[in-house]
């Protein structure tokens, strides 16, 4: 068993000359004497249920994923100074999409 309260994510080492991090193993049984911890872990358990029924609640949960992919894309790409809207994205799929029809 862990303490989550002694936990470090891992440590530098020197590998062939160069320093290297090595993080530490997290598949093992946490144990934690933080009562808001509990709190935050029931939270974030019930928000995931909430988000699951969600999604089941969504036809082609796929499709849906892909869009925030697309809109997260296109949002990063303006970071870089690219201006572009999420439908001149969308164009050249919609555009094959109807060439097949």
């Amino acid at each position: 068993m862990q303490k989550l309260e002694d936990f470090k994510s891992g440590n530098y080492i020197k590998a062939n000359g160069y320093k290297a991090f090595m993080p530490s193993k997290i598949d093992d049984e946490w144990i934690w004497n933080d009562s808001e911890l509990n709190k935050l872990l029931s939270d974030a358990s019930l928000q995931l249920g909430a988000l699951n029924g969600f999604a089941e609640q969504i036809p082609n949960i796929d499709i849906y994923i892909k869009m925030h992919v697309k809109v997260e894309a296109n949002k990063s790409s303006r970071i870089e100074g690219t201006r572009t809207t999420i439908d001149e994205d969308l164009l050249e799929k919609l555009d094959r999409w109807y060439k097949t029809r």
